[in-house]
């Protein structure tokens, strides 16, 4: 077992992806159900997501569905990757992640990204447009005054004002650059672009400088980790979000998870094909041997603290084995407890 892999901690974002022929609320529910796993099998975090308007994800409220994971679970960290901090006057989301702390002391992570709604209906909807991005370093500047009591208004945010709730910054395009000036930890992604992503995390250390929140650099990578028993049942649970992707780019909606058997009886475009294949290329996907190899070396390129895995798919339960088998390969410390499958009812 590889001592820089073992050395590292492994985390889980789950965006409640829905399904063709499933309702949409057992999306959420199975997020739940999903965390209470990954927190038995040993993972560090599990975050959710925000999306608003997407057919295929079902998390549109990530703060209100944090509550529910943290109140199903007992001693894994809970956070948003991320709350869209465009969307949200800084205040109001201050005080929601207040809320979390106080309900889930010592639980609660706070990770923030700068986009906005995924096409122009949904941000008018929002009451913004894709300017509002570029004020994101001043957004989280006031945020997290927020928590330390510093704004100029007077007005005091409760009950987020003296807590400490770790913040994350989702690092795409200019994030990285805004978490070394922040002096907050660093979220970056995806692992088929590696080579942006080492450019990324150097200049994110280069530039560091501590602050309140962090002393010093702290990196997490995130991507998909597919691991089955062999590469071609590894490669077949990609199949679905690769489709979607595709679909999405070409036609600007992002749909639910069909099964990997419809997407091999559909005719694709030439465009849609090539936004296919390239889903599923550069992906780290395998045998457990393979990836626990191809892991190793990431880790070794980027010197990262943390590996956040963002794998969906449309068959839950090889869903599921391929994270205990992650599990296996990083040496994650299993609790006691049972294992609930995906179809069981929450408590």
């Amino acid at each position: 077992m590889s001592s820089v892999i073992t050395s590292t901690r492994f985390s889980v974002l789950d965006r409640s992806r829905t399904r063709e022929g499933r309702p949409v609320g057992e999306a959420l529910r199975d997020t739940v159900r999903f965390a209470r796993e990954a927190e038995r099998l040993g993972y560090h975090r599990f975050w959710v997501s925000e999306h608003h308007g997407v057919p295929g994800v079902a998390g549109s409220a990530p703060t209100v569905l944090a509550a529910a994971v943290a109140g199903a679970t007992r001693t894994i960290r809970v956070g948003t990757g991320g709350v869209m901090l465009p969307n949200h006057r800084p205040l109001v989301v201050a005080e929601q992640f207040g809320v979390l702390e106080s309900l889930f002391p010592g639980r609660i992570d706070m990770g923030l990204g700068r986009s906005v709604g995924f096409t122009g209906g949904v941000r008018k909807a929002l009451g913004r447009d894709k300017g509002d991005a570029e004020d994101f370093e001043g957004q989280l500047t006031e945020l997290l005054g927020w928590f330390r009591g510093t704004s100029p208004t007077g007005v005091h945010a409760r009950p987020a004002e003296g807590l400490t709730v770790p913040p994350f910054v989702l690092a795409m395009g200019e994030g990285a650059a805004i978490a070394a000036r922040a002096g907050l930890p660093m979220v970056i992604g995806d692992l088929r672009d590696r080579e942006r992503m080492l450019r990324g995390v150097e200049h994110y250390r280069a530039h560091f400088r501590p602050s309140p929140w962090a002393s010093e650099p702290y990196v997490v990578i995130s991507g998909t980790i597919a691991v089955a028993a062999t590469r071609e049942e590894a490669r077949r649970l990609l199949i679905p979000e690769a489709w979607s992707m595709a679909y999405s780019r070409t036609h600007g909606t992002f749909p639910p998870l069909p099964t990997a058997e419809r997407v091999a009886a559909r005719t694709m475009t030439e465009k849609e094909r090539g936004f296919y294949e390239s889903g599923l290329t550069g992906q780290l996907a395998g045998t457990e041997e393979e990836v626990a190899g191809e892991l190793e070396r990431v880790l070794k390129e980027t010197d990262a603290q943390e590996v956040l895995v963002t794998t969906s798919g449309y068959d839950r339960d090889a869903l599921l084995d391929s994270y205990r088998r992650l599990a296996r390969i990083a040496g994650l410390a299993p609790a006691h407890g049972g294992t609930p499958a995906f179809g069981d009812a929450p408590a």
